[in-house]
């Protein structure tokens, strides 16, 4: 069983900046694409960014020249840079992973975390 954990959310101004991170554990996975998405109160859940085992991204176009997703493959850890920040930006976080076991890729979420931008 694999886990993920996000931390980092949390209240900021308006032209903010947060960090957000997600942790995977367990034994015996290794990680395809990692991504971020967000949910809004009273809307759907939308994709924030998404990057690759090799490094390729891809972002939401709300998000383009803003946010930097990044993550670090041997500690199977990724980050959300989030700068700039507006109060559209106000939303639960998911950190997102395809996970390999074996043969087989599995689609984790973590349980999500807040990020509020108001003044």
């Amino acid at each position: 069983q694999v886990q993920l954990v996000e931390s980092g959310g949390g209240l900021v101004q308006p032209g903010g900046s947060l960090r957000l991170s997600c942790a995977a554990s367990g034994n015996g996975f290794s990680i395809d694409a990692m991504g971020w998405y967000r949910q809004a109160p009273g809307k759907q859940r939308e994709l924030v960014a998404i990057i690759t085992t090799g490094g390729t991204t891809n972002y939401g176009d709300s998000v383009k020249g803003r946010f930097t997703i990044s993550r670090d493959n041997a500690k199977n850890t990724g980050n959300l840079q989030m700068n700039s920040l507006k109060p559209e930006d106000t939303a639960v976080y998911y950190c997102n992973a395809i996970i390999r076991m074996r043969l087989y890729k599995y689609n984790y979420w973590g349980e999500g975390t807040q990020v509020t931008v108001s003044s």
